[in-house]
C-alpha cells in the first residue's frame, strides 16, 4: 500500500508534465506547475504538499468554504496545471478554458514554492507568490523568537487557505514538529488538542475572546490588539504578502524592519513575496506598502487600520475599530461594525451595524450618548441599521462591501 505523498506523487506525475522553456541552444530550463489542493486540511493536503515541492511545482490551496463555481473560476484565474481533489487524484486543468484568466500572468520561476489568493479591497483575486525562501525566512524568524523546535505540537485551526493556517504548516514542517488539525472549534475541542499534546496554535481574535487557551505555550492571534489578550497570547500584525506576522507585540521579527511614512506602514522583510500572480508588489524605494496606517511609540509599533477604513468625518479622523469596541460594551449589542458614509456637510459620518444580544434593539441616541461618554461626539454614529449578523471572512474580516446600504 502506497504512502501519501507516495500516491500524491505518482497521481502528479500522471498529470500533465512540468512545462519547458527553452534557455539557449544547448540548455532547458524547467518551469514548475501550479497544482490546486482542493482539500480539508489535514494529512492529506499535507501529503499533497509534501509531493508537489519534492517535483519542484507551486501549490495553490483553495478555500474550502467557496462554492464549486467559485473554486473553478479561481483555480482557472490564476491559471492552475493541475488540481488534486478530495479523492486525492491530481487532474489537469482545462487550459483552454479562460473565462475566468486574468489579463496577464506573472511566470512562475524555480525556487516558487506557494500562491495564497486573496481578495484585498476589491474583491478580485490576486495570487500572493511566495518562494521556499520567504517561507524558510518567515519560519526562521518566528523559530528565533518564540524558540520553536521539533519537540512543539501545533494544533492548525485555521483554513489552510489563508496564510495564516498554511503558515502553521510551513513552520511545522520546517521544524518536522507535530502537527494536528481540528475537525470542530469550540472549548471541548481546544481542551482535547491541549490535552493530547498540542502547546501552540494560531487563532483569529474572535476565538481568542470566546474560548480560553489555558494551558497553552503560545497562541498566536493575528490583527489583534496587544491589550487585551492573557499572556500566553501573542497579538501579530503582518500580511499575506509578509508570509504572515512579522510583528509580534508591537516588535517587529529579527531582520524585519519597519517605517512609518505619513502615517503608513511600510515593511523590509525577507519573507516577502516574489509577486503577485497578475502584477508586481507595490514596492517604494525597496520598501513594501501594506496599506496600514500606524505609529511607533515608545519603540513599539502600533496598527491603526487600513488606510481604506479611515473615516474623516468634519475633519476628524475616526478609526472604526474604537468605536465598535465602545458599542460592543453595551449589554443591548452583541457585534458591531462601523463604516463611514459621505455626507454633504461633514465630508463623511459614522455608520453603526448592530447585531441585537437581545430582543430589545438599541436605540441611535442610546448608543449615541454610550459612545460619548468615552469618545468624542465625532466618533459617535449618525447612522444605524440593526442587522442579524456580520458577513466575514473565514478569518472573521468584515466583508464591508456586503453590508446593506443606510
Amino acid at each position: 500500500e502506497r504512502s501519501q505523498p507516495e500516491a500524491c506523487e505518482d497521481a502528479l506525475r500522471a498529470t500533465s508534465p512540468r512545462r519547458k522553456s527553452r534557455r539557449d541552444a544547448n540548455s532547458v530550463t524547467l518551469v514548475p506547475r501550479l497544482v490546486a489542493i482542493d482539500l480539508h486540511a489535514g494529512p492529506a493536503f499535507e501529503a499533497a504538499v509534501r509531493s508537489a515541492w519534492n517535483q519542484g511545482d507551486v501549490v495553490f490551496p483553495i478555500d474550502q468554504r467557496l462554492p464549486a463555481p467559485a473554486k473553478h473560476e479561481l483555480i482557472t484565474r490564476l491559471a492552475a496545471d493541475t488540481v488534486i481533489g478530495p479523492d486525492s487524484v491530481a487532474r489537469p486543468c482545462d487550459q483552454n478554458d479562460s473565462s475566468g484568466k486574468s489579463e496577464a500572468i506573472v511566470p512562475l520561476c524555480d525556487g516558487d514554492a506557494l500562491i495564497i489568493a486573496t481578495s484585498g479591497s476589491t474583491g478580485v483575486p490576486k495570487g500572493v507568490v511566495h518562494t521556499h525562501d520567504s517561507l524558510t525566512a518567515s519560519a526562521s524568524m518566528v523559530g528565533e523568537r518564540l524558540q520553536l523546535s521539533a519537540d512543539d505540537h501545533w494544533w492548525l485551526c485555521l483554513p489552510a487557505a489563508h496564510i495564516g493556517g498554511f503558515g502553521v504548516i510551513a513552520r511545522s514542517l520546517h521544524f518536522a514538529s507535530r502537527i494536528s488539525y481540528a475537525d470542530a472549534i469550540d472549548q471541548t475541542t481546544i481542551y482535547e488538542a491541549r490535552d493530547n499534546g498540542a502547546n501552540r496554535t494560531a487563532v483569529v481574535p474572535t476565538l481568542i475572546a470566546r474560548h480560553r487557551f489555558d494551558g497553552w505555550r503560545t497562541v498566536l492571534v493575528g490583527g489583534a490588539s496587544s491589550g487585551n489578550l492573557p499572556e500566553n497570547a501573542v497579538a501579530t500584525y503582518g500580511l499575506t504578502e509578509t508570509a504572515g506576522g512579522v510583528v509580534y507585540s508591537g516588535l517587529a521579527l529579527d531582520g524585519v524592519h519597519v517605517n512609518v511614512v505619513a502615517g503608513e506602514i511600510m515593511v523590509q522583510t525577507p519573507s516577502l513575496a516574489r509577486t503577485y500572480r497578475n502584477a508586481p508588489l507595490p514596492l517604494r524605494n525597496g520598501w513594501f506598502v501594506t496599506g496600514d496606517l500606524g505609529r511607533i511609540v515608545d519603540g513599539r509599533i502600533l496598527i491603526d487600520g487600513r488606510k481604506d477604513d479611515l473615516i474623516i468625518t468634519g475633519g476628524v479622523k475616526v478609526w472604526p475599530g474604537v468605536v465598535e469596541a465602545r458599542l460592543r460594551e453595551h449589554p443591548l449589542v452583541k457585534d458591531a461594525v462601523v463604516t463611514g458614509a459621505p455626507d454633504p456637510e461633514w465630508g463623511s459620518v459614522v455608520v453603526a451595524y448592530v447585531v441585537c444580544a437581545s430582543t430589545q434593539p438599541p436605540s441611535l441616541e442610546l448608543l449615541r450618548n454610550h459612545v460619548k461618554e468615552t469618545l468624542s461626539p465625532a466618533h459617535a454614529p449618525v447612522r444605524l441599521s440593526i442587522v442579524d449578523n456580520i458577513p466575514r471572512t473565514t478569518l472573521g474580516k468584515v466583508r464591508r462591501s456586503e453590508l446593506p446600504s443606510v
